[in-house]
């Protein structure tokens, strides 16, 4: 018996018309192969998918071009040159030498403070996301929503006490100034939660206790990897926050312990801001970003997608 004749007994004789126009047409049942699934994106797609991605690359283009041309150059023409050349060597080679700027002092300090401060706020992002997900304790639904309320509360508002609390401690100019105020985010907390609420059943919270696997032991090894594609995207947003933050530390750091965009900074700080030189600095300093996404790329969101298929 014909799929035609099979839909018209159980679902009615429209339905059998329209699977068998879909058949002549070439065309599968919805969701099997020829209808849905096999169908192929067509070239509107493909043509915005190109010109966002053209305009995405056109700053990085534009930096590279300017950092291989003169000041010259750049104040006669909006685009001094078509490609970048071998000159853009030179001006990362005067930068990473200047006695002026520590690039190498600058480099460390942004590795220390994007990688500790990464792994503590997704440690205890996490640590705050399981309870507030899966536990039951008093207070827990007010907590959550004090803590999600900051998120609102401008970041500026706390300088100036911050400040001084700093001041007080003896941390002007020291690294534990940076680290220690973004130990904890209130939107890891919110994103640990949100996702921990639908990614990890109780019935593997119960069955580990039942175990018996105490409340640390439960969290480290079901928790945890079930939070683990929504860690590493927590992991690296904050690893490029801390890695191009320039308000905070522009204010505790100074020029003898800087971190990489105070370095962008001090390049520009003179009376003849040199726009090929500081060009050039910023590239350097967004470069490791595009190799972290080039290496981590694909596993991230492979990560995000292992993480978002249920059953």
């Amino acid at each position: 018996m014909s799929s035609v004749a099979v839909t018209a007994q159980t679902a009615g004789s429209g339905a059998a018309r329209a699977a068998a126009r879909r058949r002549a047409a070439g065309k599968g049942p919805r969701g099997s192969h020829g209808y849905g699934a096999a169908r192929r994106p067509g070239w509107v797609t493909y043509t915005v998918l190109a010109a966002t991605v053209l305009i995405s690359l056109f700053p990085l283009y534009f930096t590279l071009v300017l950092g291989s041309s003169t000041p010259q150059e750049i104040a006669q023409r909006a685009i001094p040159q078509w490609l970048p050349d071998a000159s853009l060597f030179d001006r990362f080679a005067e930068i990473v030498t200047s006695d002026n700027v520590n690039f190498v002092k600058a480099l460390t300090n942004s590795v220390i403070v994007s990688v500790t401060v990464a792994f503590a706020v997704v440690l205890f992002s996490t640590l705050a996301g399981y309870s507030f997900a899966k536990l039951r304790f008093r207070g827990r639904g007010p907590l959550l929503v004090f803590v999600i309320a900051t998120m609102a509360v401008p970041t500026q508002l706390g300088i100036i006490p911050m400040y001084i609390l700093m001041s007080e401690i003896g941390w002007i100019g020291k690294l534990q100034a940076v680290i220690v105020p973004a130990l904890v985010s209130a939107f890891g907390v919110f994103w640990m939660t949100q996702y921990l609420s639908e990614a990890l059943p109780y019935e593997l919270i119960e069955a580990a206790r039942v175990d018996g696997a105490s409340m640390i032991r439960t969290f480290w090894h079901v928790a945890l990897p079930a939070a683990r594609p929504a860690a590493a995207m927590l992991a690296l947003f904050t690893f490029v926050q801390q890695w191009t933050n320039f308000f905070w530390p522009s204010i505790v750091l100074n020029q003898d312990n800087p971190t990489l965009p105070l370095v962008v900074r001090m390049l520009q700080a003179n009376y003849f801001v040199d726009y090929s030189l500081v060009m050039s600095g910023v590239f350097l300093v967004t470069l490791p970003l595009l190799v972290i996404f080039a290496i981590l790329g694909r596993q991230l969101v492979a990560g995000i997608m292992q993480g978002a298929v249920k059953g």
